[in-house]
């Protein structure tokens, strides 16, 4: 995980330190003979030639989407880290002489450059920042590391946009290193000098160091571990690229947000690897999507037999600490100390990664079949058009500078806002899109940053639906937090506003309607066994419905308004036996920031709303259609309206947090999804559910479950 001094390339992805010995990206690696992770490997068969030609075509797909960088700038990066390299020792050697060091002993002290995250595992993008780690010996302090280092650092022409954060949970300085941005962390050793060849995998080094040392070591510790538990690199390499690219289409890829970051995704892929540890790339893509929509969480998932705390560091463990078994989808490091990379997740995260998992199998059937391609898989969801009732977060300043700080905190505290809706007893599902958008029509020189929570409620009737409590406590906590860190400015702003669906043409910018629109029209376009035959403007289809002209505002044609598949409207839906609801939230002049009546805006939900129109029926074909879609009735003659049905939602009962909440996950049986139904596919989801169940041998895993029954 090291990187090498000037004078020979190395290994292009950053290694070449300890035992980690370099592997060029198009290295073959051969056949894997060992068992690596938990349990035995589910199939050990060589790929077949069709496997091998879907692979070279999700190579293609993804350089299509620009996921590959040219020689020159890899080359780039490499000059980069190398110049970062010797700044770090000709530091070093300076501290070390103003600490009284003699110049021979100086000279020898070490100390270097370490990369870790998507740069070290090789599946980087273009324009992607590069996580580095300083590590020194034991005579240079954290001090000297945000004071004289930085002080260097400044004094080089390349070195733009420095900021330096010492108080942070892991302190790191941030800076752009001639157009490369960097995240460098620090580290000291409890040794005299660092070998060239220190390996950071060696648990002996976190000896007498500080919890900020260890933290800083972690990333490289979990990232070479990772790189030595997978079976063929080169095949992890590109199955982590392509998931990692579905994950960020599809707005499941955020650590701060609930779902998963970088490093989950990789630890996920790296299990499959070990189930299928000499497949393809395009079958791991495959194999990936059947083994995690099958898998039973909160059974956690690990790469390795977790190490007993010999060294006494926090780490994860449902036998020791009582907060680890309330963990909904843990996935635990394979370096010690081990922790729990999801923490952040939440039942609504948790349902809605469930879903597009399902969804994934679905399509990589298809493509493995030949009746789809990889495009596909990486096609967005309409976000937008999935719900009807929205939650609008605005967080705005007058300046960029105070902007950047604003926008940071409000975004890592949106959990707290998702967690107070999920203990509402009528909200079954809370969906944050982890995209942030500027606003439609900017108010002079406000800065804005915007997202977007859809809500999805349990059936109600005659219910009055009151969110002022939850989002107001939102509010407090931000400013409360801002407060004690010493960032709160007089202009920063948050506000919370409830938009329906139909609305969400005045919030969001004219490139997002557009880039939605053009989603709806291939949808519009599209036949399938539930689209509505495809009428010309203005005209009116045989059952009376209404069909939306080229008159009509974006916020229609964009599926923002009205329920039919196809682009049908009705204009009345609400009929006397429709039950309703009211829903009341907090509106803006009511929020602590500003001091005004603190009033309260009453929005009648009609009957587009979730769970108050008497849920029919679906149809025969109804599997196709996706989850959180609204379907066309055509069973009434006398109810010629769209009727808006929702899936129940997976494990969410009454989105109440807690033990039962984990009882009603783990008892949630996953419905079947549309995979081959061949003796041989039956075969292997049963000793997936075999290989998944042996992991439970262990008695952190057996501890995890039995603490949630």
């Amino acid at each position: 995980s090291s990187f090498p001094v000037a004078g020979g390339r190395g290994d292009l992805l950053g290694g070449g330190g300890g035992a980690l010995q370099p592997q060029p990206m198009g290295a073959a690696t051969g056949m894997a003979d060992k068992t690596l992770g938990m349990t035995s490997a589910i199939s050990t068969a060589p790929p077949k030639p069709s496997d091998l030609q879907r692979t070279d075509e999700l190579e293609e797909t993804l350089r299509q989407f620009g996921l590959f960088e040219s020689e020159e700038e890899l080359a780039h990066r490499m000059d980069v880290l190398s110049k970062i390299n010797q700044l770090v020792k000709k530091w070093i050697y300076e501290v070390s002489i103003k600490k009284n060091m003699p110049p021979s002993v100086a000279e020898n002290v070490g100390g270097k450059i370490y990369t870790f995250g998507s740069y070290r595992l090789g599946v980087h993008t273009k324009g992607a920042d590069i996580d580095t780690l300083c590590v020194a010996p034991r005579h240079i302090d954290r001090t000297d590391f945000f004071t004289s280092f930085v002080e260097l650092l400044r004094q080089q022409g390349e070195v733009k946009d420095l900021r330096a954060v010492e108080e942070a949970f892991v302190p790191v300085i941030k800076m752009t290193f001639d157009g490369i941005e960097l995240d460098m962390l620090f580290a000291r050793l409890a040794l005299k000098d660092i070998p060239e060849d220190q390996d950071l995998r060696d648990v002996n080094i976190l000896k007498n160091l500080d919890q900020k040392c260890v933290r800083s070591l972690n990333g490289c510790r979990v990232t070479d571990e990772i790189l030595h538990l997978v079976p063929n690199r080169e095949t992890f390499r590109l199955a982590l690229r392509a998931i990692k690219l579905w994950a960020k289409r599809h707005g499941v890829y955020s650590n701060v947000l609930g779902y998963l970051g970088g490093v989950s995704w990789a630890m996920l892929v790296a299990r499959t690897c070990q189930l299928y540890p000499n497949a393809a790339a395009a079958t791991l893509v495959h194999k990936f999507f059947l083994v995690f929509s099958q898998w039973p969480w909160p059974k956690p998932v690990l790469l390795k037999q977790p190490e007993e705390n010999r060294l006494g560091f926090p780490l994860w463990d449902p036998r020791v600490n009582v907060a680890d078994r309330f963990h909904l989808m843990p996935i635990i490091t394979p370096a010690y100390p081990q922790q729990n990379s999801t923490f952040n997740v939440s039942l609504s995260t948790l349902t809605i990664m469930r879903q597009e998992f399902k969804q994934g199998l679905a399509i990589t059937d298809d493509i493995m079949l030949r009746r789809s391609d990889w495009m596909k898989l990486f096609e967005p969801p309409n976000f937008f058009g999935k719900y009807k009732h929205f939650i609008v977060l605005m967080a705005s300043t007058q300046s960029k500078e105070h902007h950047l700080e604003w926008y940071g905190l409000v975004e890592s505290k949106i959990r707290i806002l998702i967690s107070n809706l999920e203990r509402h007893p009528y909200i079954a599902i809370a969906h944050v899109n982890p995209e942030s958008f500027p606003p439609s029509e900017p108010e002079g020189e406000k800065l804005q940053s915007m997202w977007f929570i859809g809500l999805q409620f349990n059936k109600t009737e005659h219910v009055n639906i009151d969110l002022t409590y939850d989002t107001r406590s939102f509010v407090d906590t931000v400013k409360r937090q801002a407060t004690a860190i010493n960032i709160f400015k007089q202009d920063m702003e948050v506000d919370i506003k409830y938009v329906r669906r139909r609305e969400l043409v005045r919030y969001l910018p004219q490139s997002v309607l557009n880039r939605c629109k053009k989603k709806g029209n291939k949808t519009a376009n599209s036949t399938t066994p539930n689209s509505t035959p495809q009428n010309s403007p203005g005209m009116t289809s045989q059952a009376g419905k209404k069909v939306l002209s080229s008159s009509r505002s974006d916020s229609a044609l964009l599926g923002l308004v009205g329920d039919g598949v196809g682009g049908t409207v009705n204009d009345s839906v609400v009929t006397s036996d429709d039950s309703c609801c009211s829903l009341s939230v907090m509106d803006d002049s009511s929020s602590p920031l500003n001091t005004s009546s603190g009033t309260k805006r009453q929005c009648e939900e009609d009957s587009e709303a979730d769970g108050d129109v008497p849920k029919r029926s679906k149809p025969d074909n109804s599997e196709a259609m996706e989850e959180g879609d609204d379907t066309v009735s055509s069973s009434s003659p006398q109810r010629n309206h769209v009727v808006a049905e929702r899936e129940p939602a997976e494990s969410v009962g009454s989105a109440a947090s807690g033990p039962e909440s984990v009882i009603a996950l783990q008892r949630d049986s996953p419905k079947p999804s549309p995979a081959v139904t061949s003796s041989t596919a039956v075969e292997e989801k049963a000793h997936i559910s075999d290989g998944i169940d042996s992991t439970a041998r262990s008695p952190l895993h057996a501890t995890a479950l039995e603490s949630t029954v």
